[in-house]
Parts: C-alpha cells; sequence; structure tokens
C-alpha cells in the first residue's frame, strides 16, 4: 500500500509511485511492500492462534482485517508490480520451468511450426 499501488485518495495524485527505474522511489517500493505484507500475514496468523486460544471476538476480527491486508499486499506483489512472476493477460505463471514435470502440451502446439 505504500507504494502507491493503491490509491488511497479519491483525487488523481500528480506523482504516483512506480516500480520503474527513472523512479527515485522505485528501490523501496517492492521490498516496502513485501516487508508489510509478511508482517501482515504473520500478525493474521497471530491473531488466529490468540483466537483459537481465547475464542475472544476481537482476535477473530483483526484475523480477518490483517488476511485481507496480507491478500492485497500479495496482490500487489504479483500484479501491480513491474516484475511480477504472473503474466496479466494469461494468469500463468512465468518462472515455469520443465523440472521435474515436462510440458505435454508444448510438442503438439509447435510440431507444425518451422524453427528457423
Amino acid at each position: 500500500m505504500l507504494t502507491g499501488s493503491i490509491p488511497l485518495t479519491s483525487s488523481v495524485v500528480v506523482e504516483p509511485v512506480t516500480a520503474e527505474d527513472s523512479d527515485p522511489k522505485a528501490p523501496y517500493a517492492v521490498p516496502t511492500l513485501m516487508v508489510t505484507t509478511v508482517s501482515h500475514s504473520v500478525s493474521a496468523f497471530y491473531a488466529y492462534s490468540r483466537w483459537l486460544a481465547s475464542d475472544q471476538i476481537a482476535f477473530g476480527i483483526g484475523m480477518v482485517g490483517y488476511s485481507v491486508l496480507a491478500a492485497v499486499g500479495l496482490w500487489c506483489i504479483l500484479f501491480a508490480s513491474s516484475n511480477g512472476k504472473i503474466s496479466r493477460k494469461t494468469g500463468a505463471d512465468k518462472r515455469t520451468a520443465g523440472f521435474p514435470f515436462r510440458n505435454q502440451e508444448a510438442p503438439k502446439k509447435h510440431s507444425g511450426k518451422k524453427s528457423s
């Protein structure tokens, strides 16, 4: 949320924070987002464990709030940053490799094409 990926006001911000290399705040955007996402995830787990132990509704509400913030942070890391690993067009993971499973469909798709 500190990266500017989610607007906190209804007005248009003149200079939003971007993940581009030319932006002076860019080196800090994604690491800050990762730290806050991990923090909210840990806090959600702690609130969940306290809720199981004490059955107090405040811990349950806190767990839901922290979980929502952690989910929004994860979404921003995956889709709102320029170095996200999930394709915006197809939703596929761009880091896939052949180990330990091979892609059986790729050779079928490309069998009629001529390689240069």
